[in-house]
């Protein structure tokens, strides 16, 4: 709750903005959603009779044509190139043309725009198509019912010798991409015959075990490091108390641990090379241990009493604090192992999901090539049978049930929708202007946010003592910016209401 009111306070400090760009973006778009183009649908619907007395005749015939397989053939090759250019030389679209790519994109845009729906069931088919001009928009139905019907009779066998045609172009088109697929996927799988799925490399699992030891590895060498923190703090609070100690400047303890990192490290040498982090980390014991050996034969050699030292407890913090120092060392190699294996795993698993991937999308284009290679094969199986008995002209027949007429009202675009996703959008982009402003040039709103910034105790906060005059001014400014946020309503309600009131 308070996020929510620290966010209304910063945005209200730029409320003006806020209001004036909501004003222009709403503006702005009702402007453009009034001056887009009404959009008004022509169709006609059209039955096809297929129950010729033909049909039962011929029907153990081999060269039977297919009626309800021609009717559909028909209807899908009905926008066709050759179809829709005949279509606007009917309508004299192909006149306001100046040059081949304008007349291209006059083809493409009517082939995108003209809609054939129905059911084989039912053999009820519908032609529609929209346009801006309601007139030109029937004529664009009436030459496309027109060649539907014509088809049938006159054109059928020349129809479907051209179908056949493009059909064996483009069956010849996918054999090459078919050879071209398996020669990709030959060579693909000669490049990467190590890194294939059907190896049954499992990265996933090995980085997510690898990931979790070093994450356990750094645990462990963060509380390593902390007893040993705890040891030297102890330690260094520790009285320092003489008592009688050794003659002699050799040290028992110091000896039998290097004696014994000495056997370690000629063990790890018979295993792993001069480089290896537990050979190394014992090489720098070593040191530390003889350093501290010299150190102490130093002070005894200082001393005016010989049997002079510290205290047995002092000692045994010492001892501790070396194991503790060794661990740390050895939890520091093993957790720069890991990480180095993690990474070497890391860049590996990053190779394999890719090989997947792209095998993935060359076998999806061989399957996708294949099975268009194949529906292109039976269909062109089936033109051919079209056209076996297309002189046969009463094997179907066309009735009109509505025949097209120019629409009174558009169907599009739905206005007041586009006025209310206009109007939301404004309102979005006045907020997200005046936030953005509140945090272009940000001020402390409450005594919390200047504390948490600047880390600083506050001791207390000033009022401001506002005068009459001031408070009338803020008045007046608070009833413009009601006034300038109701005329925004109003006029959201009033472009609604006017819309509504010419469209019915």
């Amino acid at each position: 709750m308070s996020l929510l009111l620290s966010f209304l306070k910063a945005i209200g400090k730029y409320r003006w903005y806020a209001v004036a760009i909501t004003w222009l973006v709403a503006v702005i778009g009702w402007i453009v959603v009034y001056r887009m183009p009404s959009d008004y649908q022509a169709s006609a619907r059209v039955y096809v009779d297929t129950q010729s007395i033909l049909k039962p005749l011929m029907s153990g015939m081999t060269t039977t044509p297919n009626v309800e397989q021609q009717v559909m053939f028909m209807r899908r090759t009905l926008i066709s190139r050759p179809n829709v250019e005949r279509v606007l030389r009917m309508v004299d679209l192909d006149i306001k043309a100046k040059d081949t790519k304008e007349h291209e994109r006059q083809v493409d845009e009517l082939m995108s725009a003209i809609k054939i729906t129905g059911t084989e069931r039912d053999d009820i088919y519908t032609i529609a198509y929209n346009n801006e001009n309601p007139k030109l928009g029937k004529d664009v139905v009436q030459s496309l019912l027109t060649i539907f019907v014509e088809g049938s009779f006159g054109g059928k066998k020349q129809d479907s010798e051209k179908a056949v045609q493009f059909i064996d172009d483009q069956i010849k088109m996918y054999e090459e991409r078919l050879a071209a697929g398996e020669n990709a996927l030959k060579d693909f799988k000669i490049r990467h015959l190590g890194m294939l799925p059907r190896q049954g490399s499992d990265y996933s699992s090995n980085l997510g075990d690898l990931s979790d030891k070093l994450n356990q590895a750094r645990l462990e060498l963060l509380e390593a490091e902390q007893a040993r923190n705890a040891i030297k703090r102890q330690i260094a609070g520790e009285d320092m108390a003489p008592v009688a100690e050794q003659q002699n400047i050799s040290n028992p303890e110091i000896d039998g641990r290097i004696s014994a990192l000495e056997k370690q490290l000629d063990a790890l040498r018979m295993q792993y090379t001069e480089e290896h982090p537990d050979i190394v980390a014992a090489k720098r014991l070593i040191a530390s241990l003889q350093q501290r050996k010299k150190e102490e034969a130093k002070k005894l050699a200082r001393s005016s009493d010989p049997g002079l030292s510290y205290s047995p407890m002092l000692q045994q913090m010492n001892v501790a604090l070396s194991v503790e120092e060794a661990r740390v060392a050895s939890l520091k190699a093993r957790v720069g192992e890991y990480a180095t294996r993690l990474e070497r795993l890391r860049s590996q698993s990053t190779q394999a999901p890719e090989v997947e991937a792209q095998l993935a999308q060359l076998n999806r284009d061989y399957t996708i090539n294949k099975e268009n290679y194949e529906k292109l094969v039976q269909r062109r199986e089936a033109a051919k049978l079209s056209g076996d008995l297309s002189s046969a002209t009463d094997m179907m027949s066309f009735r009109v049930i509505d025949p097209p007429i120019v629409p009174q009202s558009p169907i599009g675009p739905n206005r007041p929708r586009l006025y209310s996703v206009v109007f939301a959008i404004a309102m979005l982009a006045g907020l997200g202007v005046a936030f953005l402003m509140s945090q272009i040039r940000p001020t402390f709103l409450t005594q919390h946010s200047l504390r948490e910034v600047t880390g600083m105790p506050i001791l207390g906060s000033i009022g401001m003592n506002w005068t009459e005059q001031q408070k009338s001014s803020r008045r007046r400014r608070l009833y413009a910016f009601g006034l300038a946020v109701a005329s925004l309503f109003t006029a959201f309600g009033g472009v609604i209401t006017v819309t509504m009131l010419r469209a019915g």
